[in-house]
C-alpha cells in the first residue's frame, strides 16, 4: 500500500512540474505588419491564432500607414515602422518575431536590412512581392486605367517613385529604366548600392530563420514565385530563386540563410492573394509552429 502511495504521490508530483513549466513558458514577442490598402484590423485573424496557440504573448500590429497611406514611398515607411520594431527589440532583448503580409512582407524585409542590428530571430513573408511585382490586378483600385505593359512610364518617373508601388514595380522589358529611376528594390535586393556604398546583407543574414510563403493561386503577387525571391526574365519565363543573380552572388544574404539551412520556402494551393491573413489553415499550419 505504501508503495502504490508512493507511485501516486510521484505521479501527481510529475504533474504538477510539468503544469508548472507549462505556465511559465514565455513566448517572444511578435510583430505584425499589414498590407496595401488596409490597416492593423485586418491582421487580427493572425493575432487571435497567435494567442489561441501560444496564450499571453506580447503582439504588436503597427498602425502606421493605413488606408491610403500605405502608399507612401517605401523608404518612408521602412524608417518609421523601422524605428517602432527597434524600439520593440531593446525592450526584449531575448528576441522577437517579425511577420509582414504582401507589402507588409516587402517593409519587414528592408527593415532587416535597414536595422541591422535588430534581434529578429524570425522572420515571415507572407505572400509579399519580394522580387518585384509586374501585375496590375491589384493595382486598379487607385490606378484604375493602368495597363501592366505601359506602368513603367508611370511608375519610372519621379511622381511615380513616391508611390510604393512604384518603389517595387519590376517591369522585366525595362529593366535600364527600372536600375535608374527605382529608389527602393534594386537597393534592398542588393543589385544596386546605396551612394555610401552601404549593404544590407548583415541584417538578412542574421536571422534565424526566414520562412517565404506563396502560392499559384494567389492571383495578384506577379509572377507568384516573387514572394519565394523567383522572377521573370525579359521573355517572361519565371526564373528559380536559386538561379537569379541575387541568390547565386549572395547579394543581400539569402544564399547565406539557405546555406545554414535557415531558409524555409513554402508553396501553398488554392489560397487567393486577399485570404492568405485570414487563412486559419495557413496560419496554424505555416506561422504559428515557427514562432517558437
Amino acid at each position: 500500500m505504501c508503495h502504490f502511495s508512493g507511485i501516486v504521490l510521484s505521479l501527481l508530483t510529475v504533474l504538477f512540474i510539468s503544469f508548472d513549466i507549462r505556465l511559465t513558458v514565455s513566448y517572444k514577442p511578435v510583430v505584425i505588419i499589414h498590407g496595401v490598402i488596409t490597416g492593423n484590423v485586418s491582421m487580427s485573424t493572425i493575432s487571435s491564432r497567435i494567442l489561441a496557440h501560444h496564450p499571453g504573448t506580447e503582439l504588436h500590429i503597427t498602425d502606421r500607414f493605413a488606408g491610403w497611406a500605405s502608399l507612401a514611398p517605401m523608404w518612408h515607411q521602412v524608417n518609421e515602422i523601422g524605428k517602432d520594431v527597434m524600439n520593440i527589440s531593446a525592450a526584449h532583448p531575448e528576441g522577437i518575431h517579425l511577420i509582414g503580409y504582401s507589402q507588409g512582407g516587402l517593409i519587414g524585409r528592408a527593415i532587416l536590412e535597414a536595422f541591422p542590428q535588430h534581434n529578429v530571430h524570425t522572420f515571415i513573408s507572407l505572400s509579399s512581392p519580394q522580387a518585384g511585382q509586374y501585375g496590375t490586378q491589384f493595382l486598379h483600385l487607385f490606378f484604375p486605367s493602368l495597363a501592366c505593359r505601359t506602368a513603367y512610364e508611370l511608375f519610372y518617373s519621379t511622381v511615380g517613385q513616391h508611390t510604393s508601388v512604384g518603389n517595387y514595380w519590376n517591369d522585366p522589358h525595362h529593366q535600364g529604366l527600372y536600375f535608374n529611376y527605382s529608389r527602393f528594390l534594386p537597393y534592398v535586393n542588393g543589385e544596386r548600392r546605396s551612394g555610401n556604398g552601404s549593404s544590407y546583407k548583415a541584417g538578412v543574414a542574421r536571422l534565424r530563420r526566414m520562412v517565404l510563403i506563396g502560392g499559384p493561386d494567389d492571383g495578384v503577387i506577379t509572377p507568384w514565385q516573387s514572394s519565394h525571391f523567383g522572377y521573370f526574365n525579359e521573355m517572361e519565363d519565371v526564373i528559380d530563386f536559386r538561379e537569379r543573380s541575387a541568390y547565386v552572388d549572395d547579394l543581400f544574404g539569402l544564399k547565406t540563410l539557405d546555406e545554414q539551412r535557415k531558409l524555409k520556402v513554402i508553396t501553398v494551393n488554392g489560397v487567393n492573394h486577399l485570404s492568405w491573413h485570414r487563412n486559419i489553415s495557413v496560419i496554424d499550419k505555416y506561422i504559428v509552429p515557427f514562432l517558437d
